[in-house]
Parts: C-alpha cells; structure tokens; sequence
C-alpha cells in the first residue's frame, strides 16, 4: 500500500460487502493481485497466462461472465493504481 501513497489508516473504516453473485470474481482477483504487467510507464494490466491455473487452483469455473468481470474489476482498479497526483 505504501507503494501507492497509502496506510491502513485509509480503509480502517471501510466495510465493502461482497454480494454472493460476485464473490468468485472477487477471489479470483485477489488470487491474481501479484499478476500485474508494469512498464517504464507504471502497471498496465493483468498477466492473462495464469488466468486459467489461478482459477483451477481456486477452483472457480472458467466461464465468459467471470473473465468479464474480472477485466471490469481491473480496469477500475488501473483507473485508481494510475490515478495522477
């Protein structure tokens, strides 16, 4: 978090809920956080390679909604990772 400008301090009052529909996109995104393609320019997108791998060993069903909602999930999350100061 540091590396962003950030302290636990930011979120201690944050509670996000989780809706059921989604918590499989949601742990597939926090198993493919340390996946992040960076360049000279900073983070760029998700390393796609180990997409399959990542959701066998969490045993999440490989299906169009949930690649969809992880490139959404993503998108959002360079949004705020690229966010200039």
């Amino acid at each position: 978090m540091a590396a962003f400008g950030l302290t636990e301090a930011d979120y201690e009052d944050e509670y996000v809920e989780i809706w059921q529909d989604n918590l499989d996109v949601f742990r597939l995104f926090r198993a493919m956080s340390t996946q992040w393609h960076t360049s000279m320019s900073g983070v760029t997108g998700l390393d796609y390679n180990c997409l399959s791998w990542v959701m066998k060993v969490n045993n999440i069903a490989e299906n169009e909604r949930i690649f969809n909602d992880l490139q959404i999930m993503e998108s959002e999350a360079l949004k705020l990772i690229n966010k200039v100061k």
